[in-house]
């Protein structure tokens, strides 16, 4: 017997407006049954577990033990440009030369994630 992930639930201070960010941030759609002042809100992506937003009282206060890592179709930089615009925050630079390394990001909310590097940068740089 096995288990299968169905959601990454992410708690929030208001669930449509995060889901809306990272709605952009993947380039899918919300659920089209969730709407503003739902306190939970789906994003739905075409393969693996959906985002689940969730709304809760308390603020963050600490660094995530669980974050996404997000993988651009175009360079690293590009994308964590794109996301800035978005409203994210960059929280950590951890980039290297040669296709290394990675972005630390925030997103409006402060739930970190990451930025690596593309798959054609990496390639680029021999980096499996």
């Amino acid at each position: 017997m096995v288990s299968t992930i169905q959601n990454v639930a992410i708690d929030c201070a208001n669930a449509f407006e995060l889901a809306q960010f990272w709605s952009a941030v993947t380039g899918h759609p919300l659920d089209p049954e969730d709407g503003p002042g739902d306190d939970e809100v789906q994003v739905l992506l075409p393969e693996g577990p959906l985002l689940h937003f969730n709304e809760v009282p308390e603020a963050k206060s600490v660094k995530n033990r669980l974050h996404l890592c997000l993988r651009p179709d175009s360079t690293c930089q590009e994308e964590v440009d794109r996301l800035l615009a978005l409203g994210a925050a960059l929280v950590a630079d951890h980039r290297k030369p040669g296709g290394y390394g990675w972005a630390v990001l925030a997103d409006p909310e402060g739930n970190e994630f990451c930025v690596l590097h593309s798959a054609a940068e990496r390639a680029a740089a021999g980096v499996h």
